[in-house]
C-alpha cells in the first residue's frame, strides 16, 4: 500500500509559534490573492466608505487567511531554537 506524505502549504516556523512563509504553490497563491484583495480594497473602500469599513474588510480577509493557514498549515506548537 502506497502512503502519501501530507504536504503543508504553510510549514511551521523554526522558532516560536505559528506558520512560516508558504512553500507550496497553493500557499503562495493564497498569499497573492490576499494581498491583491487588500490592495484593491484600499482603492475601493477608502475613497468612498472610509477607514472603518476598510479596516473591517481587512479584518475579514485576515480571518479567512488565518483559517486557511490553520487548515492547510502544519499543526502549531511552540518550537525552541535547539529542536
Amino acid at each position: 500500500m502506497e502512503t502519501r506524505e501530507r504536504r503543508y502549504w504553510f510549514p511551521a516556523k523554526r522558532r516560536g509559534w505559528g506558520c512560516g512563509l508558504p512553500t507550496a504553490w497553493q500557499g503562495k497563491a493564497v498569499l497573492a490573492v490576499y494581498f491583491t484583495l487588500a490592495i484593491s480594497g484600499a482603492f475601493a473602500f477608502l475613497p468612498t466608505h472610509g477607514k472603518a469599513d476598510f479596516l473591517a474588510y481587512i479584518a475579514l480577509l485576515t480571518a479567512i487567511l488565518l483559517g486557511v493557514c490553520w487548515l492547510k498549515g502544519e499543526p502549531p506548537r511552540w518550537r525552541w531554537e535547539n529542536e
